[in-house]
């Protein structure tokens, strides 16, 4: 049976959400970053008890309850890399992009194959840190709440109704993506 769960609910209270903008040059919508953003305390292997669930993780990949999400799996950004973390968020847009990214590269890479992005509920089970790629580099403190670690994840459930991005959302994403691959700047730091 599935846990059906809305995206950026937790225990009864409504997690901040945040609008999308244009980010320059590719045009991509994330989400806005207010001036008067306080960062939270980072999230470190030593110092991670702060950030509290429910967490979520996007991909092509099928899991079902209880399955573990383990490093070493290839990069859906980069096949031909596997990962030395696995990765995730407590924000449901921050899955939702990983989920869409994934499955639509995943058809780039097979041929148009068609795969199903799936977001899923999941438990980190050892320390976590904040995910450098987007923390401080792309954005002041961790507004995406996206974290990473060397120790597996527990699925909990697949989330069935989360929101997708448009289609014009993920081509322009998808372009701006082919255009730092291009560039040789589609550098992730694992």
């Amino acid at each position: 049976m599935r846990m059906q769960r809305r995206l950026g609910r937790a225990s009864g209270r409504v997690l901040p959400s945040a609008d999308a903008v244009a980010l320059p040059p590719s045009g991509a919508k994330i989400l806005v970053v207010p001036e008067d953003f306080d960062p939270p305390p980072p999230a470190t292997l030593a110092e991670h008890k702060h950030i509290s669930g429910p967490f979520f993780h996007g991909t092509k990949a099928m899991f079902a309850p209880g399955d573990l999400i383990v490093p070493g799996r290839p990069s859906h950004f980069r096949p031909g890399r596997p990962l030395d973390h696995v990765y995730f968020s407590t924000r449901g847009e921050t899955a939702a992009w990983g989920a869409e990214l994934a499955a639509a590269l995943a058809r780039e890479d097979d041929g148009g194959i068609s795969t199903t992005a799936r977001v899923y509920e999941v438990e980190p089970l050892g320390p976590f840190e904040d995910d450098p790629n987007v923390t401080d580099r792309r954005f002041r403190g961790n507004p995406t709440r996206s974290y990473r670690s060397r120790e597996p994840l527990r699925v909990v459930a697949e989330v069935a109704d989360w929101v997708r991005h448009s289609r014009e959302e993920l081509e322009t994403m998808l372009a701006s993506l082919a255009r730092l691959r291009a560039e040789g700047l589609d550098l992730v730091e694992d």
